[in-house]
């Protein structure tokens, strides 16, 4: 009986989450709970100053497009969302779903800032977790209890970046993977269409 289409999608998205948790465990822990604690305390900072700057919609969210571009890793995130099919894609490819990603990123959540203004996001700690650090976050909005944002560090890119956000126990980087895919499959799995779509997508 042939694998459904559905279920070869959920089973190329377990195998590459595990591929690239044990990509993560096999680097050498450079990472202290400190240094992790600081690119988030200084993430942090950048976003509260975003949220009371009184700017329009637009012009935050291309201030938080800057913000992960300086404190996430884009490219372990966008190639991670795509799962395999990253690996078949040339390098002009690649750099054009990157970019194009990041800009979709940017627009879905940036959009999100709307709801913080008036509000607050502060570090509460940080955890060592295999070869990455968990810096907990805690964002307190108006009318609203608190809630936890998660930022899963890493240093494998050489410097110490962020490669998920856990918002409320949901994964960015799962989520998005199944975003991307449901995206993918709708262009019959081509790349240039999907290209063109996050373009304009978020």
């Amino acid at each position: 009986m042939p694998i459904s289409k559905l279920s070869r999608r959920k089973f190329v998205a377990l195998t590459t989450s595990t591929a690239l948790a044990n990509m993560l465990a096999s680097s050498s822990l450079a990472l202290t709970d400190a240094s992790a604690k600081q690119l988030i305390d200084a993430a942090v900072s950048d976003i509260n100053r975003v949220i009371s700057s009184g700017k329009a919609l637009n012009a935050m969210i291309k201030d938080f497009e800057r913000i992960l571009v300086k404190y996430g890793d884009v490219s372990i995130i966008a190639r991670s969302a795509l799962g395999p099919d990253a690996r078949s894609l040339s390098n002009s490819q690649l750099r054009s779903y990157t970019k194009a990603f990041q800009g979709y990123i940017s627009r879905k959540y940036g959009k999100r800032f709307n709801e913080f203004v008036g509000g607050k996001v502060e570090v509460v700690g940080a955890r060592p977790v295999k070869s990455f650090y968990e810096v907990t976050t805690k964002v307190t909005l108006k009318g609203q209890a608190p809630f936890q944002v998660n930022f899963l560090v890493s240093d494998k890119s050489g410097k110490d970046k962020f490669f998920d956000m856990i918002i409320e126990g949901i994964s960015l980087r799962l989520s998005e993977k199944a975003e991307i895919g449901a995206m993918l499959d709708r262009r019959k799995g081509d790349i240039n269409l999907l290209i063109q779509d996050l373009k304009k997508a978020g």
